[in-house]
């Protein structure tokens, strides 16, 4: 190859002739000393423009950042992010500077140097407006949504000994109710804004990394989440159609970022025990509870509260409790108390994190194990993460979020019931050392039995989404292709010598789930002066299917193998079943925006198909719109402390599913015929239900004003919201009449109305002399009202009530609908018929002198009044300490629910146990709370408590050790904690916990308290 005199100097010519050398012979390019050189065949050129590519994402979480302004400094040129968070843009040198801005972010500056592709992780700043959240197929600027969106707050909560990413969310965002857990591993009930349904699907719709999920949540890594989004109004929802009428999660797994690789380590172990010290009687309480059950035989008239030096206990109790000559036996054993521990959480995590320019990676593993305060109440988990993406081409980026959980649940705790209310004067043991199958001579068995069983309990979780994201040669046009697999795997076999009448069984079942959703996204993005559109279009499907299979045997001479040879026993059975079903789904959404956010539109209509619903009603459309107005972005706004003002509104329609085939005739089989006398028993076949094929999805239309601020330069930040919804079809089984030949048929009647207001308020308190103070407030109330139902069946002009189902018409859902009371009956007075001393008093609504079902009414509702948080952050140097108040409100009549433990002298609360301390009503005791009677009255009515609390939920403490401490032995960061949860409850609920509603109840379980010590180690 011969060259030109064209190269333009000594160091161009020494470029040549080093791409000469590596074989170039087409268009090549390289750089010398900051100077950008192209050759073509013969020439070597200095380019004086050079395109520089890349993407920009956020820290921690990876997601693309789209609307980034990168811009060459001391210019006013500029360009903006895509969708994806790719850019372009031409520079004149290698000395030139990027700068790149995004409101909610720290702005970061680049030097181009030798480089063709620079890749940008922002570091979110402090202002909550301005964070980019997920709103399902995308992402945006929080300044830029126009519906309900929140991104939850895990940061400040990760240091809680929880065991399920659920648990972290409790009270931290308005609207988004998580309940309370009491066992190992467990999840909490989620809700977001109330019911929108009386019989219908609901649980919220959980999208993990874009993908449906209907794992259980326990199978989640916590430490492996990034960020989790709620979307709360029908405008935001609208994008999920027909199922998500309850609200969405939106759950995102950490990813890796370019740099150096990160090896992260952390250790937690937490101790966990109940919050309240409710135990069963002791041996004297116990023999006192049987005593004032013979009130009138162990104390003397007229007032029964001097003893009776004749009455003989003895001769009360029941057998199992005496010695062959008729004495109490003298044991006082606490049955509680040898089937309760001290629990604990141990959980290990690490993971390896870092990419580069092309490719990022996460890898994590963890392992944890939850013990609760019940023997066998264990909870083993093994996770396993792999995220990769890669930018294959410069219009290419291939990716896999992928993990697989293992959950380890083997051994059967004791029956809670049943450890209290056996008597302490009974040992679980005989005098040889063997279990008593039955203490009390009757058919209740020791609990301790359980600890026999062979108990096989084992779920396996598998998770993993393909997605390509490909930029199309239209700019600003990319198309992505999601592919995401659920598959999970329940393994329970069980072999116990005691059961089935103490023959033994065994028994082996499992069930085998799997789903896939296939997305196809198609989304534009383009600003034109002013102007800036992003089209979405969707079209997607999702297939479900599950089997189950259980094989049990019993009848066993010998149980040696168990479950591994169910043939042994004598008697054999089998049971299966299994489902399929189906979904399509298409969506346009269109985002405009103008000037730089100050006028936002949404609108987005999607189409839902799902096999389970009527031939009539496969498909159903769900249309949205919302807009927002940026008011502190005009020109007559002058308030100089209002930093930022945006109002939005938005409209629209959301579905809830109806279960599988319950549009159906659904055929039952059963015993049908016996041939003659002595025959053998035929099965049959009869249709079990009749069918709708009318049946229609169930239609949630709902409004939503909120109103987003920053006030004194960032110091104050929240959100005020107002939403409205009506739900119609309400999914409801219609009874029909008995001559029929069925009960009920599945229909779409009524109308439910949904209301609330909801108030999230940030602030910064102090940042002085090292010192910072910052606190979030969260407020929500909901309402609902049950407008329409079953309409006027009996012709006098006013909507029918359904008192016999708890549903009343212009009433919440939560309606409570009983008796009520008045203190209760004493000795010597005027006791009507059916009722006796220790009964409770029943007011007589209607005065008719008669107690009956016509003196029912309406007390209260069980639902909140409203619920409210406080979280204060405090930061002194490397220390951080965070305390969070969270509290549910009830009012005068609302938030409460029947807590009634009451006595009669029968068999069986002569014989039980009970819980100590409770208050109930004797003799000498006239102002007892509870009802303790000789005689069972006619009518036994609840007694109702507030369970109004306020909760010391979670405390923090960490320090961070000093960077020039840990560098000398190559750290990055060492974060040392302790932290606790559920330190205190301030109630007048009397019982296990109001937020579980378990009251004074010998099968309750408390919540349980715990302290942790934890240790995080970033290499």
């Amino acid at each position: 190859m011969n060259l030109k005199a064209t190269c333009i100097n000594t160091m161009a010519r020494t470029l040549v002739q080093v791409i000469i050398a590596t074989g170039c012979y087409g268009i090549c390019a390289a750089s010398v000393n900051g100077d950008h050189f192209a050759l073509h065949k013969n020439y070597a050129f200095k380019v004086i423009d050079i395109a520089i590519t890349g993407k920009v994402v956020e820290e921690g979480t990876g997601l693309p950042l789209p609307g980034v302004s990168v811009k060459i400094k001391g210019t006013s040129n500029a360009v903006v992010t895509d969708n994806q968070g790719n850019y372009r843009i031409v520079v004149p040198d290698a000395q030139t500077t990027l700068v790149f801005s995004y409101l909610g972010f720290v702005p970061q500056e680049k030097l181009v140097s030798a480089a063709g592709v620079i890749n940008v992780t922002l570091v979110p700043s402090d202002n909550k407006l301005d964070e980019v959240v997920v709103v399902g197929f995308g992402t945006q600027k929080k300044a830029d949504v126009t519906g309900s969106v929140v991104r939850a707050n895990l940061e400040d909560f990760r240091n809680a000994p929880v065991t399920n990413v659920a648990n972290l969310l409790q009270g931290t965002v308005p609207g988004l109710n998580v309940g309370q857990v009491n066992r190992a591993g467990a999840t909490p009930s989620i809700s977001i804004r109330g019911a929108n349904t009386i019989a219908g699907n609901q649980n919220v719709l959980v999208i993990l990394d874009g993908v449906q999920y209907n794992g259980s949540l326990t199978s989640i890594n916590p430490d492996d989440i990034a960020s989790i989004d709620i979307l709360k109004d029908a405008s935001a929802t609208a994008v999920y159609g027909a199922q998500a009428a309850n609200g969405v999660l939106l759950v995102t797994s950490r990813k890796g970022v370019a740099g150096r690789t990160r090896i992260t380590f952390s250790s937690q172990y937490a101790t966990q025990n109940p919050n309240i010290d409710t135990r069963p009687m002791g041996r004297e309480e116990y023999l006192d509870k049987i005593r004032y059950l013979y009130y009138d035989q162990a104390f003397l008239a007229p007032t029964y509260t001097e003893p009776n030096p004749a009455f003989d206990l003895s001769s009360v109790v029941d057998r199992s409790m005496k010695d062959p000559q008729g004495n109490l036996l003298p044991n006082d054993f606490s049955w509680y108390d040898e089937a309760s521990q001290n629990g604990y959480v141990l959980d290990n995590q690490i993971s390896f994190s870092g990419g580069s320019e092309k490719i990022n990676y996460l890898l994590s593993a963890s392992l944890t194990r939850n013990t609760g305060f019940i023997v066998n109440d264990i909870f083993r988990r093994k996770s396993l993460r792999a995220n990769l993406e890669t930018k294959a081409t410069d219009w290419l980026t291939v990716g896999l979020q992928s993990f697989g959980t293992f959950v380890n649940e083997d051994g059967v705790e004791p029956t809670i019931g049943t450890l209290r209310i056996l008597s302490p004067l009974i040992l679980p043991r005989d005098e040889n050392g063997n279990l008593s199958i039955n203490p009390f001579a009757t058919n209740i068995v020791n609990p301790f039995l359980s600890y026999e069983t062979d108990d096989y309990d084992r779920k396996n979780y598998f998770f993993a989404n393909v997605y390509a994201n490909v930029l199309l040669p239209i700019k600003g046009l990319s198309y992505k292709l999601n592919f995401g697999n659920n598959y999970r795997q329940i393994l329970n076999y069980v072999s116990n010598s005691y059961d089935a009448n103490l023959t033994g069984q065994a028994s082996k079942e499992s069930t085998n789930y799997y789903d896939y959703t296939l997305d196809n996204v198609l989304t534009y993005n383009k600003t034109f002066g002013k102007h800036n559109i992003t089209g979405t279009l969707l079209y997607g499907a999702v297939e479900r299917r599950q089997e189950y299979t259980r094989a049990y045997s019993n009848g066993f001479s010998r149980q040696t193998l168990g479950y591994n040879d169910l043939a042994q026993g004598n008697n054999r059975f089998a049971i299966s079943n299994g489902f399929s079903e189906s979904l399509n789904y298409q969506m346009a959404r269109l985002n405009y925006g103008f000037d730089g956010g100050r006028y936002l539109l949404t609108a987005t209509v999607r189409r839902d198909g799902f096999s389970g619903f009527a031939k009539n009603y496969k498909a159903a459309v769900f249309p949205s719109v919302s807009v927002g107005w940026d008011i502190s972005k005009e020109s007559f706004f002058k308030a100089s402390w209002v930093d930022q003002l945006k109002l939005r509104a938005g409209y629209g329609t959301v579905g809830n599913q109806t279960p599988r085939y319950t549009s159906l005739a659904r055929v039952n089989t059963n015993a049908a015929y016996v041939y003659g006398d002595g025959g053998g028993t035929q099965f049959g076949q009869e249709v079990g239900s009749l069918p709708n094929p009318n049946l229609r999805w169930e239609r949630t239309t709902g409004l939503n004003i909120g109103l987003d601020f920053t006030l004194l330069k960032n110091r104050i930040s929240g959100t005020i919201e107002y939403y409205n919804t009506r739900t119609t079809d309400l999914l409801y089984e219609v009874a029909l009449p008995t001559v029929t030949g069925f009960n009920v048929i599945q229909s779409n009647v009524g109308q439910l109305d949904n209301s609330g207001y909801e108030l999230s308020i940030n602030s910064k308190n102090i940042n002085s002399g090292g010192f910072q103070w910052n606190t979030t407030l969260n407020f929500s109330r909901n309402k609902n009202e049950l407008v329409k139902l079953l309409g006027d069946r009996d012709g006098d002009g006013v909507e029918d009530d359904l008192p016999q189902s708890g549903l009343f018409i212009g009433q919440p859902l939560a309606v409570i609908y009983d008796y009520q009371t008045n203190g209760i009956w004493q000795i010597g007075e005027q006791i009507p018929s059916g009722y006796s001393p220790g009964t409770l008093r029943i007011v007589d609504q209607n005065g008719d002198g008669l107690i009956n079902a016509n003196d029912r009414t309406i007390l209260g509702s069980g639902a909140p009044s409203f619920r409210v948080s406080l979280l204060n952050n405090f930061q002194y140097k490397n220390f951080t300490l965070s305390v969070f108040l969270n509290s549910v409100q009830g009012g005068k009549n609302s938030y409460i629910a029947g807590n009634t433990p009451r006595m009669i002298r029968d068999d069986n609360q002569i014989r039980n146990n009970h819980l100590s301390g409770i208050d109930f009503w004797t003799p000498n005791n006239p102002d007892g709370r509870y009802p303790r009677s000789i005689l069972a009255a006619t009518i036994q009515p609840a007694l109702y408590q507030h369970r109004s609390f306020i909760r010391l939920q979670d405390v923090s403490l960490s320090y961070k050790v000093p960077a020039k401490v840990i560098e000398k032995i190559n750290l990055q960061s060492v974060n040392i904690f302790v932290s606790g949860r559920n330190l205190a409850t301030w109630t007048n609920w009397e019982g296990w916990d109001p937020e579980t509603n378990e009251g004074l109840t010998t099968g309750g379980r408390p919540v349980l308290k715990g302290y942790s010590l934890g240790l995080n180690v970033t290499f």
